[in-house]
């Protein structure tokens, strides 16, 4: 495994980064020598234990994005371009993009893990929990090979800190657990080998409001207990606000606003970004009835040659049709909590009212 030196600056890249992702494109093949890229040119930076949010539409290129980080995709997927630069628990920084299939099987679980959309999905069916454990541990642990037993006793400490009684839940099959006892028991499969950073797909979806408000306060607690990095995708907004450290709007495959959490909620600076919170029913303050946002994404085969929002903005200006306008750093900040947005009109002090929540 090959250790990256001399690469190219980023504006929100330093030297302390975890994850540094820079210009990745991804996408899926659709023919012998053609593909549609699903994620276009997309960087940003993740620091250690920082939490970052991704939202945006269905269809944006969120959960492709997360996948491409750590090789996930199917086999019709492709990274054609750009670095995915990740610092090991030894200190070495690597670019996933290029690891070997041995490299890239002992990196994954033990230095990045993934809680994918889904639970029932991501176990296989015909195995009990503890065989899902103990297939992790003997496939992703490096250097180590532990007894059945010790893995069994581990594997029950992880399940007792989601809080699952592993008396009940080891010697289940996933069917015969409720949604979100199988969520919390990929959260724990996710945390077995301590990664450094956890993505985790929509966790909350299709549970109820009590399961999710449980499932949200124990990953609070478990990654200031662990100390490890979270990079979650998500549509809930709400999800997002109480989460993240940071968050990023996607919008047909770009990475177009980024922000501290108040940057975002507080002082949006991309018409989408107001756009995604206006359409949301607000929970505490002054009642208001939720503007929805018209029209749809563009498919990504006919993105238009200007700004992809540019059909659906109230806000568009001529020059939006022809040119597609670069992710500019607005309020320059340390560790990657830059605020940058992707908008001819992101300084408009017309359209965006400083410190007064939407």
């Amino acid at each position: 495994m090959s250790p990256v030196n001399d690469l190219p600056a980023t504006p929100d890249t330093d030297d302390g980064a975890l994850l540094s992702v820079r210009g990745i494109d991804v996408g899926y093949r659709t023919g012998r020598k053609s593909h549609v890229i699903a994620a276009h040119e997309v960087s940003f930076d993740l620091h250690p234990g920082q939490s970052m949010a991704l939202v945006g539409e269905s269809g944006c290129g969120k959960t492709t994005l997360g996948l491409g980080l750590l090789r996930l995709l199917p086999r019709t997927g492709v990274i054609p371009r750009g670095q995915i630069l990740f610092r090991r628990k030894d200190g070495v920084r690597v670019d996933v993009r290029t690891l070997e299939k041995e490299e890239l099987r002992r990196f994954r679980w033990n230095e990045a893990a993934m809680v994918f959309q889904g639970a029932m999905n991501a176990f296989n069916p015909v195995l009990r929990v503890q065989d899902h454990f103990l297939d992790t541990f003997r496939a992703h642990e490096n250097g180590r090979r532990r007894s059945r037993k010790e893995i069994l006793e581990h594997s029950a400490e992880l399940l007792e800190m989601v809080r699952l009684d592993p008396a009940r839940v080891l010697t289940a099959f996933p069917h015969e657990l409720s949604g979100g006892m199988r969520q919390r028991s990929l959260i724990a499969l996710a945390l077995a080998l301590k990664p450094q950073l956890l993505i985790l797909d929509e966790p909350t979806t299709a549970l109820d409001l009590l399961t999710q408000r449980s499932i949200v306060e124990r990953l609070t607690e478990l990654r200031e207990q662990l100390s490890f990095s979270m990079l979650f995708i998500t549509h809930d907004l709400g999800l997002a606000a109480e989460l993240a450290d940071r968050v990023g709007t996607m919008y047909a495959g770009r990475l177009i606003e980024t922000g501290t959490t108040r940057d975002i909620f507080h002082r949006a600076r991309h018409p989408y970004t107001s756009a995604l919170i206006d359409s949301v029913l607000p929970v505490v303050g002054d009642l208001r009835v939720p503007t929805p946002l018209p029209g749809g994404p563009p498919g990504l085969h006919t993105l238009p040659e200007g700004c992809p929002f540019a059909p659906r903005c109230a806000h568009a200006l001529t020059d939006c049709a022809t040119t597609r306008p670069a992710l500019d750093v607005l309020t320059p900040r340390d560790r990657g909590l830059s605020h940058t947005a992707a908008c001819l009109r992101s300084t408009d002090s017309e359209l965006h009212a400083e410190g007064a929540p939407r």
